[in-house]
């Protein structure tokens, strides 16, 4: 029975984190300029085929990829944070470390962000 806790644990640990008000991104933007760890932002739109797409693929790179933190932001729901970073369009990924943005993609390009993410991380 343990197992399946320690699994269950490691599962919620190694997910994508939407962020839903721009404190809650604040606050986990503010953490992240204390670590090394790699974040990847991936400003989506409910309504946008090519995020619908990449979603999946997200969610994989996070389990697979445990030692970086993924977030999901809505850019209709966040606009104010897509702009802070300049988001024209959707999908957009950053990648940042220590608060600063060490790359950006535009569009649904998997194997792309792949690359970047070992380049990375």
């Amino acid at each position: 029975m343990g197992a399946n806790i320690s699994t269950s644990q490691e599962a919620y640990r190694y997910r994508v984190i939407a962020c839903h008000s721009s404190t809650e991104w604040r606050i986990h933007f503010e953490n992240s300029k204390v670590t090394t760890k790699l974040i990847v932002i991936d400003f989506s739109a409910s309504w946008c085929a090519p995020c619908r797409y990449m979603e999946p693929i997200i969610n994989q790179f996070a389990s697979d990829c445990k030692n970086v933190d993924f977030f999901k932001i809505d850019v209709e729901e966040l606009n104010d944070v897509a702009q802070e970073f300049g988001v024209q369009a959707t999908p957009t990924f950053v990648l940042m470390k220590q608060g600063k943005v060490v790359d950006k993609i535009v569009g649904a390009q998997k194997d792309e962000l792949k690359d970047k993410i070992e380049n990375h991380k």
